[in-house]
């Protein structure tokens, strides 16, 4: 048991460390269920119907002074984009290959993965106006007639399932990658030559619309910002800028297709698994043997051919990674189908699927939040001293490099509390927004109540699920 406490350090995408829940798991998760089901009943009976025009209640800011300096400071925006990204590479290959003092790692990992996430749930999708691969791809375009037009036409019922499979291969390399500067710096080349292939073969609209795997995340998690920023290229004229009531985005928009639906579970289970497989309950699944039958077989127990059984351990992990969306799919659809039994509803199972998408994206957020806010505070501020020393070598371009190079390590109690309560916020947010929608589809408030409890059932199996990862002792590896 020794080598499972004292494995090999997990370098994929960590530079923190997480939190243990300081009470017991069970009074946490009476708690949470008591407060959800405080919250339906109280949805059920304050919530009304959402308002069935899209901009109804919002603000447009297009023509106001803040619309007109973003028109203008978008082409300088837009540069130093592709120039962060050129950065990112160019470190990455030639920079010092200690990951705590590489500029690729951490403004990757740390500040374009994680606070760009966070911005966006503020700010709305700015990403779509400053993606730096649209950026580079719309100079190519200028040079080569033609080229961002594209060779095939997108079928419609793609969807967004390439951006899906995307994801999940991105998931994936952050999680068993083993990221290194110039692995990361070749992997970044790789995707942008992917990128510069996918409008030349698709065309620049389609690409980024529904195969752009950050593209697809960023443009999610945007429907909960109170900024709603759509690009020229989908209101067909110029960019809109509109100020909006806060997660409204979910009510009043619906996805076209079940892949932006499991990219939406994706984003749930994946953060999910990533939690499970630090516990010391996930590397026991595999290595203790319970049953005692491997054993029994085999003459010793599994963890005594580590060497040989870890590949396996791999590539176990990584299928319940890829099958996770799926499994999450299958719940979300089994909870659809007994709300409409309860109904009597005519509506398609596929329907209602697209209908309440959305509804699950809070969740998503916080458990993001919630797995990997604290790496902000702990190794994202070592950014500003990064961004004068770039490559590692000692310089001291902007007078930065010795700032915020302590990281910022908040009481274990304020992380556990904190966490909890992001995780019951989301989960009541996504059963109000739920809700709402459930009394667009059946005004009658007894249907929609009664069609929502299976849905709630699926809110309580998830927030108990969240707290239970949370509660869970943590190894200090993940067998990798």
């Amino acid at each position: 048991m020794a080598v499972l406490l004292a494995p090999l350090p997990a370098g994929a995408h960590g530079f923190g460390r997480l939190y243990n829940l300081p009470v017991p798991f069970w009074l946490y998760a009476w708690a949470a269920s008591a407060a959800l089901l405080l919250s339906f009943l109280l949805a059920a009976y304050f919530a009304s119907a959402p308002a069935a025009v899209r901009e109804g209640g919002s603000r447009d800011l297009g023509r106001q002074a803040f619309g007109r300096w973003l028109r203008r400071a978008r082409p300088a925006l837009a540069a130093l984009s592709l120039g962060l990204l050129l950065l990112c590479i160019a470190s990455g290959l030639f920079g010092n290959r200690d990951p705590y003092r590489n500029f690729s790692m951490t403004f990757f990992w740390v500040v374009f993965v994680l606070a760009i996430t966070y911005l966006t749930a503020l700010l709305g999708d700015f990403y779509a106006a400053l993606n730096p691969w649209r950026v580079l791809t719309g100079l190519l375009a200028r040079v080569w007639r033609g080229y961002a037009r594209g060779r095939l036409r997108y079928r419609e019922a793609w969807g967004d399932w390439p951006a899906l499979a995307l994801y999940l291969g991105f998931i994936a390399y952050e999680l068993f990658g083993h990221s290194k500067p110039p692995s990361l710096a070749l992997a970044l080349l790789a995707y942008s030559a992917l990128n510069l292939f996918g409008v030349w073969l698709v065309g620049a609209g389609a690409w980024f619309r529904h195969c752009e795997l950050f593209s697809v995340f960023l443009r999610l998690v945007a429907l909960m910002a109170p900024l709603d920023y759509q690009p020229a290229e989908q209101t067909g004229g110029r960019g809109r800028l509109r100020l909006r009531w806060p997660f409204s985005g979910l009510l009043h928009e619906r996805p076209q297709n079940l892949g932006t639906v499991c990219f939406a579970l994706a984003m749930l289970s994946t953060t999910a698994f990533d939690g499970l497989r630090a516990t010391q309950w996930w590397v026991w699944l595999f290595w203790r043997d319970t049953s005692g039958w491997i054993t029994a077989l085999a003459g010793s127990p599994p963890i005594s051919a580590i060497a040989l059984l870890r590949p396996w351990y791999i590539r176990w992990e990584l299928f319940w990674l890829l099958v996770s969306p799926f499994l999450y799919l299958a719940a979300y659809l089994a909870c659809l189908w007994l709300a409409k039994r309860l109904t009597r509803s005519t509506r398609p199972l596929r329907a209602l699927a697209l209908d309440f998408g959305y509804s699950l994206l809070p969740i998503a957020l916080v458990y993001h939040a919630t797995h990997y806010s604290t790496l902000l505070l702990t190794q994202g501020l070592k950014i500003v001293s990064l961004f004068s020393d770039p490559f590692g070598w000692g310089w001291n371009l902007f007078g930065s490099a010795q700032w915020l190079r302590a990281p910022i390590l908040p009481a274990m109690g304020t992380v556990w509390h904190t966490q909890v309560g992001l995780i019951l916020l989301g989960h009541v947010l996504s059963v109000a927004v739920a809700h709402r929608i459930a009394l667009r589809l059946w005004p009658d408030r007894r249907q929609a109540m009664l069609s929502q409890l299976p849905m709630l059932l699926l809110m309580v199996a998830f927030t108990v699920a969240g707290l239970w990862i949370l509660a869970q002792p943590l190894t200090n590896e993940r067998m990798l």
